[in-house]
């Protein structure tokens, strides 16, 4: 069956800039549309201008899902949570990249550039895409997340 074609929204700082490119060469390969909120050098910036916007495209429908970048991903992480509506994922390999998806619905990813090497990023970024989101408990659960039981 051919793969669901998604509008994705990109964001990064400084240190996660280095993945993005190949990121967007991927999703693209693979015929998804991508919106890129920046940023667009190595020079050091403030993640949440870029984070923020990248997270707000998910949650207002602009984006399908999101793709956070950053030196470890956490504050990625952090920043896009605070978006009402948005469910991201810290993702440091296969595994977290699928259960993130499986397990919580997560609608946004986020990868660390300095612990997670282009190739396992790519790799991950597939992974999550690939998976599908399972109902029953987890459905539930992500009910409660999102505050409607």
């Amino acid at each position: 069956m051919p793969e669901k074609r998604l509008t994705i929204s990109i964001g990064t700082d400084h240190a996660g800039f280095p993945l993005k490119a190949p990121i967007i060469a991927l999703l693209e390969a693979r015929g998804h549309t991508v919106i890129d909120f920046g940023c667009s050098s190595a020079e050091p910036c403030d993640y949440p201008d870029f984070i923020r916007p990248a997270a707000e495209a998910v949650a207002s429908g602009q984006a399908d899902c999101g793709i956070v970048l950053g030196g470890s991903g956490n504050g990625e992480a952090i920043v896009a949570n605070k978006v009402p509506g948005v469910r991201c994922g810290l993702c440091w390999d296969l595994w977290s990249a699928e259960m993130t998806k499986s397990h919580n619905h997560a609608n946004c990813i986020a990868i660390g550039a300095r612990p997670v090497p282009e190739a396992l990023a790519l790799q991950i970024v597939g992974a999550w895409l690939d998976t599908e989101q399972e109902d029953g408990r987890h459905a539930r659960r992500v009910a409660k997340i999102e505050g409607s039981t």
